[in-house]
């Protein structure tokens, strides 16, 4: 169970604060939500506490985890998916939404490994600022870091993949 003031990652909204724990009466029946408030959007969200689980809401990861996502963007066995990139984008939505960071960051890795090779679409270029801001913030996070050092990292990255 979080508590009021804990940092915790909601699937496809990213890292937020719990705000505070309500109890409210729906179809006569009283139930306990999470008001988390994103720190990306400034929107609110309501969560109900029992479900939460099921939700997909977690704590950030421990830092000593951060390794294995550096280790997914740093892996260069990412396959040119041909597929259309209607269907490309689902798989990618789907992921993304998980809220695990790991499929995001093989998200992440995809889309900037395809950029390499063709325009993004608008919808991949979207998905692509989308994967990197929710790494972006939880890692910052996890590590204590400032954003733009976690960018400058996640580029790091990606240039010295380009280069071989």
């Amino acid at each position: 169970m979080l508590k009021i003031g804990e940092v915790a990652v909601y699937p496809g909204h990213g890292v937020g604060k719990i705000e505070r724990i309500e109890e409210k009466e729906i179809s006569g029946t009283k139930q306990a939500f999470y008001i988390m408030r994103i720190l990306d959007s400034d929107m609110t969200i309501m969560i109900p506490t029992d479900g939460a689980d099921n939700a997909g809401l977690r704590y950030v990861i421990a830092s000593r985890d951060v390794v294995k996502v550096y280790e997914i963007l740093k892996d260069k066995n990412t396959n040119h998916d041909t597929s259309p990139w209607n269907r490309r984008y689902k798989d990618y939505m789907e992921r993304i939404k998980s809220g695990s960071i790991f499929e995001i960051a093989t998200v992440l890795r995809e889309l900037y490994t395809l950029r390499t090779w063709k325009e993004l679409s608008f919808g991949e270029r979207k998905m692509f600022e989308t994967a990197r801001n929710l790494i972006k913030k939880e890692l910052s996070i996890a590590l204590s870091k400032d954003e733009d050092e976690i960018v400058t990292d996640i580029e790091r990255i990606f240039s010295n993949n380009a280069r071989g």
